[in-house]
């Protein structure tokens, strides 16, 4: 009796051989994600300042006298924020 058959052909190699490479793709990007979660890398957005935040910064930085500052400060406080058109 001739065994023949157990050896793989070309196509059987390029098969494994692919489906190799597929297998560690997909294990190094599931460590790369479960990194990402545990450590919360590249998922959580930088906030948004707040209008008194960047007035304040603009304080800061010398762009606005302190009147100024106070004068803009009423007028977000006053009834929630600048209207369309006037600064």
């Amino acid at each position: 009796m001739l065994w023949y058959d157990h050896d793989v052909s070309g196509w059987g190699w390029f098969a494994m051989s692919a489906s190799m490479i597929v297998f560690w793709a997909l294990f190094v990007a599931l460590g790369v994600l479960l990194f990402r979660a545990l450590t919360g890398n590249g998922t959580t957005a930088r906030p948004r300042p707040t209008p008194e935040e960047l007035l304040a910064e603009r304080f800061a930085r010398g762009e606005i006298d302190e009147d100024e500052y106070h004068r803009r400060l009423a007028v977000l406080h006053a009834d929630g924020g600048p209207r369309p058109g006037k600064s």
